[in-house]
């Protein structure tokens, strides 16, 4: 959902094909093996596309407070392509884009029968390998432009603008309601701790104008600040000062007997060095 509090995961297996709310709650919108795809409208229902049991392509909308009927379950054709869902909260359009297909779908999600409106088709003639789709903030309002996808060719990645005919230079109202802005509306403390907050809106009137990029804060946990705590230095006694200064004794001692050693095996090694001197010369 726009808050964040609820979101979907759509996964597609042999033994489990099922759509995951976070909440947790699972439930299986569409019957055939293939990739599904899910997104929150503004409302708070569920859109999605998958495949039926005999491999066809579908649509459903459903309300996450029952999945024991559909709001929508509606057959599209029988391509494998798997149906991306692009949707625009703003107009409430949900935009499909298939891998493979030729064409985009867009239909109009409403509170009214049959809920998931028709409205048209964008066709080309090349396939696509993927889709992109550009924030309500990127558009040109000034050419009323509603949407904008990128559509991933081979070897280039070409730009499908769709505009709505004005005779009228004036800002559109209705085009172009106040919508979802860059700035997040809570931080990621905030959101773990608890609470909760509607995105923040911006108006395009005079068009996106991006602000300062925000200072990013992260705080770093020193793992020193865990340690425990020490206790009270312990003062030396005067039994602790007797007892180091014969251990200390005792190393200077060792240290004198190693030096000893020392100087007597470099004298051995020399009186051996001298001797193979005059073993190599023939004078033994």
């Amino acid at each position: 959902m726009s808050d964040g509090k609820v979101f979907t995961t759509g996964f597609s297996k042999t033994s489990e094909r099922q759509l995951a709310l976070w909440d947790p709650e699972k439930f299986a919108p569409h019957e055939g093996m293939r990739p599904m795809r899910a997104i929150f409208t503004r409302e708070g229902n569920i859109f999605t596309t998958g495949f039926t049991r005999m491999s066809q392509r579908e649509l459903g909308l459903w309300d996450p407070k029952s999945f024991d009927e559909p709001i929508v379950l509606q057959e599209m054709d029988t391509s494998n392509g798997v149906l991306l869902p692009f949707y625009d909260a703003d107009s409430n359009i949900v935009y499909l884009c298939g891998k493979g297909d030729s064409s985009v779908r867009y239909f109009e999600i409403t509170d009214e029968p049959p809920y998931v409106h028709y409205l048209n088709t964008y066709s080309s003639k090349e396939p696509q390998r993927g889709m992109g789709f550009m924030p309500k903030r990127g558009l040109d309002v000034s050419k009323c432009e509603i949407a904008r996808f990128y559509k991933l060719h081979e070897r280039k990645c070409e730009p499908i603008v769709m505009t709505v005919p004005r005779k009228s230079d004036l800002f559109q109202d209705d085009l172009y309601p106040d919508t979802a802005g860059p700035e997040p509306a809570l931080e990621a403390e905030e959101w773990a701790s608890g609470k909760d907050a509607g995105p923040l809106l911006i108006s395009l009137r005079d068009g996106y104008v991006p602000q300062k990029n925000r200072e990013l804060k992260v705080t770093k946990k020193n793992i020193l600040d865990k340690r425990p705590q020490q206790g009270p230095r312990r003062s030396l006694s005067t039994c602790d000062t007797s007892l180091s200064r014969t251990i200390l004794e005792e190393l200077l001692e060792e240290i004198k007997s190693l030096r000893t050693t020392v100087q007597a095996q470099e004298k051995r090694i020399s009186d051996l060095e001298n001797k193979l001197s005059q073993f190599s010369n023939g004078t033994s």
